[in-house]
């Protein structure tokens, strides 16, 4: 029997694996998927056995899937086609007969107003629906998702349009750990977990940046519809730049703002601030 790690291709699933063998799993019972099995070959060298899957497959899915004990299945990544390719996904956890599924969801997925949520509550719905156990890690943003921007917000400042919400972000790195707890501890089934970092505002954001960085950086904040224009302008393709602002709209309106200490609880450990993420990007 065995753990299999969809998407470990990614940031997030490659990070739950190497969390994983960091916790003692032996190589030989962590499985990772990926559609570029080239991409893990280090990873089938330490002895992690290493299957394709394509979520718009549903036949590599069922053979990937087979003899898992538990499924972590990180949510696809892309936006508009996730609610038939999770389908795929729950369809052959469910033909397997996984005894787990931990799935990598949203913030309040199930009463979220987040473009974003909207496929992750049609997922969390699939699993309910399925009668498999499940878990729903409801990961809160990524520093990840500012951290690159670092050089840009030191030349031009900080733009966006999430006024003064207050965003729960973590690192990557300790969204996966708190996978591999639930993976490799006992307990869980048909748990939710709001997994969030300690708030701040991108004001905050901006100031933190300017006092580690001794320059000023200021926040300039926009209506959504000017956010749009400004990513559209700096060559974001006009969908993701709607989902991207409608991000911002939900941090205006308190989405991000989560008081939660499941994150904490799950690493054992305070997560990693902003303060500490920005030290390391700089």
């Amino acid at each position: 029997m065995s753990i299999v790690v969809t998407g470990a291709t990614g940031h997030l699933g490659r990070l739950i694996v190497e969390s994983l063998l960091r916790r003692g799993v032996p190589a030989g019972q962590v499985v990772a998927l990926g559609r570029d099995t080239d991409r893990l070959a280090d990873l089938a060298g330490r002895g992690v056995t290493v299957r394709r899957a394509d979520y718009t497959d549903p036949d590599s899915l069922r053979a990937a899937f087979a003899g898992a004990e538990k499924l972590m299945f990180v949510s696809g990544s892309e936006v508009g086609q996730r609610v038939r390719q999770h389908r795929n996904v729950v369809a052959a956890a469910r033909e397997a007969g996984v005894g787990l599924v931990v799935y990598t969801s949203i913030t309040r997925a199930d009463t979220s107003s987040l473009i974003l949520a909207a496929e992750h509550r049609a997922t969390e719905q699939e699993l309910r629906s399925s009668g498999l156990p499940y878990v729903f890690l409801r990961n809160n943003w990524y520093f990840e998702n500012y951290l690159p921007q670092l050089p840009t917000y030191l030349e031009h400042g900080v733009v966006g349009a999430a006024g003064d919400g207050r965003i729960g972000a973590a690192a990557r790195a300790d969204y996966a750990e708190a996978a591999a707890a639930v993976l490799t501890t006992e307990g869980h089934a048909n748990q939710v977990y709001e997994l969030a970092g300690a708030p701040f505002t991108m004001t905050g954001l901006a100031e933190e940046l300017s006092r580690q960085a001794g320059r000023r950086v200021g926040y300039t904040d926009l209506p959504v519809a000017r956010y749009v224009e400004v990513l559209a302008g700096a060559s974001v393709p006009r969908s993701y730049a709607e989902v991207l602002a409608d991000g911002d709209r939900g941090v205006a309106e308190g989405a991000l703002d989560v008081d939660s200490d499941d994150l904490e609880k799950l690493i054992g450990r305070q997560p990693t601030t902003l303060a500490e993420a920005i030290r390391t990007a700089l």
